[in-house]
């Protein structure tokens, strides 16, 4: 017997159910936690991640809330997109999104990470769609200049000649431990609930390879496309409802990213709260889910009073 497998499985407070549902041509898969109704909080997971994940924070949550958490395309069990992935396309996916999640009402929305950075933005696309939002380390990206581009480019192309690189590993259980190995944050049983959310049989089993991730692996490749922050920031400075920014403060990287990103959100969003989690790192949402949970409890409070 390994390390992996003294694992304890993480027992859910509140059952989750799935739906598919199609937007712009593509089965996205919908996970819901509560009633379903017209007006859910609308749960937005990172880069690589699924909306399953969001399961420890929901348990944090009042029991009256509803929740839905859709997998991105190419992510989870969403479709693949064929002609690959520009990051426009999450725009209109989101948009199409809230039209069957929350029809002709003002969204909440709490995104993470990638999801957080389009949730963001599409808050100040479409600025009276939104009733408030929660930033969970969205923090953009550093500036590009238009001299990148070649190399970019170059990169690119380079990449699509190479095999794809797909994530395989002998178990659900090894795949936890190195999540553990990777984020010595994430308690046990909370990774092993991921490192499934993340994973499906391998489809060519063998000893050395009986599980695989989920995330279509051409996301791997370099965006050929140049991160424009001043475009980001201009759709920032139409936003109208209130955002919660929360970040971590672990010495993990990205201090000097929190804290440059917060300068920038503050210069351009007039409606601005910033929380700090002591001790939580980039997926605050796995590792401090109970803390965090307090916060969101009170911002969306001061968001009801008048």
């Amino acid at each position: 017997m390994t390390r992996y497998h003294l694992f304890m499985s993480y027992e859910p407070r509140r059952a989750p159910r799935h739906e598919e549902v199609t937007v712009r041509g593509l089965r996205h898969r919908v996970t819901w936690w509560g009633e379903r109704t017209p007006s859910p909080i609308v749960l937005l997971h990172g880069f690589q991640d699924c909306g399953e994940t969001w399961q420890f924070l929901v348990d944090c949550l009042p029991p009256g809330w509803s929740f839905a958490a859709p997998d991105w395309r190419g992510f989870g069990h969403s479709e693949w997109a064929p002609g690959g992935y520009w990051f426009a396309d999450y725009y209109a996916d989101l948009e199409a999104l809230l039209d069957i999640l929350a029809p002709g009402t003002p969204a909440r929305l709490i995104g993470h990470s990638m999801g957080a950075n389009i949730a963001q933005a599409y808050a100040g696309i479409r600025p009276e769609r939104l009733a408030w939002l929660v930033n969970l380390e969205g923090l953009g990206l550093p500036r590009t200049q238009p001299q990148d581009a070649p190399a970019r480019f170059t990169k690119w192309l380079d990449e699509l000649r190479q095999p794809l690189r797909e994530g395989h590993y002998r178990s659900v259980a090894q795949l936890a431990g190195i999540l553990r190995s990777r984020n010595p944050r994430l308690s046990a049983d909370r990774a092993e609930l991921v490192a499934r959310a993340w994973s499906r049989p391998a489809r060519a089993h063998s000893d050395a390879a009986a599980v695989e991730l989920l995330f279509d692996p051409r996301h791997r490749l370099s965006n050929p496309v140049l991160y424009r922050r001043d475009e980001s920031e201009a759709c920032w400075a139409r936003i109208q409802a209130p955002v919660l920014l929360v970040r971590g403060d672990a010495d993990d990287g990205r201090r000097s990213a929190r804290r440059d990103a917060a300068n920038d959100m503050q210069a351009q969003i007039r409606n601005l709260e910033v929380v700090t989690l002591a001790g939580a790192g980039h997926m605050l949402h796995h590792e401090e889910p109970e803390v965090l949970a307090r916060h969101i409890v009170e911002f969306d409070r001061r968001c009801a009073s008048p």
